[in-house]
């Protein structure tokens, strides 16, 4: 059977190429349609309001859209390089190609794509999947892949990760990945309560949740930094290279989320205790304190025009009587006896 084109029996069929993660996806258009809704609205809302509404939608919603992508990103620990190694097994034949590594919190990434993608008569496109997500079975996933006779680069790779590989890489990135998305599961929870406590006259407790979104997010961070060095790196030999990893995207983009949501809600609390008047104003709250320190919205300023200040406010004015009205209360009161003057 080898003789006949050089392919194995085991080889047969399309290449499976996996679209990008429908997950992900879901979560990345609910966002984008919660912030195209708000941006429609936008045009009815006045003054310097407009713009810091729109200042707390955006940043609210790309910490939440954050927080619940990474978790199911798998660009946490990447690596990629360019070498020359060989495609099936038992057989001479090698291939130019680049081989990508893409760890996440509950699985791996391996891509394979030959340079150029058309060689010995197939076409060199993979990118195939293996999770240890609760309720998934690696090692299964990974008999299958052998059954399936996925070429030997992706094979490599998905072995090191196995339970039983001496790398020891499965234990200890499946224990990092539990830890990290327990802990970003409760920064998003924080992220839900403080935006409700936000839209309430509890700023401050507002800002704290949201320091508790940053803090949990930093230690999801520092658990996935832990884990993943419990061991020495197992060194990845492709071909005539050697494939390294780093820190990914979904990495440092939580870092600098979680840092965002420190140090706004450090800001909030300064500003608590330093300005809570204009903390109010920038929330569009009443403040009921200080009138002098709210703005009237057509000259610019935060505030609607139901907190406009007393002192802004026109002067009471007689409302005199009309002609027609004067003669009937006199007559009304005649009986009385009281002189009425017309």
């Amino acid at each position: 059977m080898a003789t006949l084109g050089h392919t194995f029996p085991f080889y047969v069929g399309h290449k499976p190429i996996f679209p990008m993660d429908t997950t992900l996806a879901v979560v990345i258009t609910i966002f984008v349609t919660a912030l195209v809704t708000f941006i429609i609205i936008l045009p009815g809302i006045r003054g310097k309001m407009r713009l810091f509404w729109l200042l707390r939608v955006v940043t609210s919603l790309f910490i939440g859209a954050v927080i619940l992508a990474v978790n199911f990103s798998s660009e946490w620990f990447v690596g990629q390089v360019s070498t020359n190694i060989s495609y099936k097994a038992f057989s001479s034949e090698w291939i130019s190609a680049d081989v990508g590594l893409q760890v996440g919190l509950g699985g791996l990434n391996i891509t394979l794509k030959g340079t150029p993608v058309q060689q010995l008569n197939e076409t060199i496109n993979y990118n195939e999947e293996f999770t240890w997500r609760l309720g998934k079975n690696y090692a299964k996933e990974y008999t299958k892949a052998l059954e399936k006779g996925l070429p030997d680069p992706v094979l490599y790779l998905a072995e090191k990760f196995t339970p039983n590989s001496p790398c020891g890489l499965h234990g200890q990135y499946r224990l990092a990945g539990h830890y990290t998305s327990a802990m970003l599961w409760v920064a998003f929870l924080c992220w839900l309560l403080a935006n409700v406590m936000l839209s309430m006259p509890v700023l401050v407790y507002g800002g704290h949740m949201l320091l508790a979104t940053g803090i949990f997010q930093l230690l999801g961070l520092l658990f996935f930094s832990t884990a993943t060095s419990l061991t020495p790196p197992c060194a990845l030999h492709l071909g005539t290279a050697t494939l390294h990893t780093h820190h990914g995207p979904a990495f440092w983009i939580t870092l600098t989320t979680g840092l965002l949501c420190m140090l706004l809600g450090l800001a909030m609390a300064v500003a608590h205790r330093m300005q809570p008047q204009r903390l109010k104003a920038f929330f569009n709250q009443s403040t009921g304190e200080d009138p002098s320190l709210e703005w009237n919205p057509e000259e610019g300023g935060l505030l609607s025009p139901r907190y406009r200040s007393t002192a802004e406010s026109p002067e009471p004015q007689d409302i005199l009587l009309s002609e027609a009205s004067s003669e009937a209360w006199c007559k009304e009161e005649h009986h009385r006896e009281f002189d009425c003057a017309v």
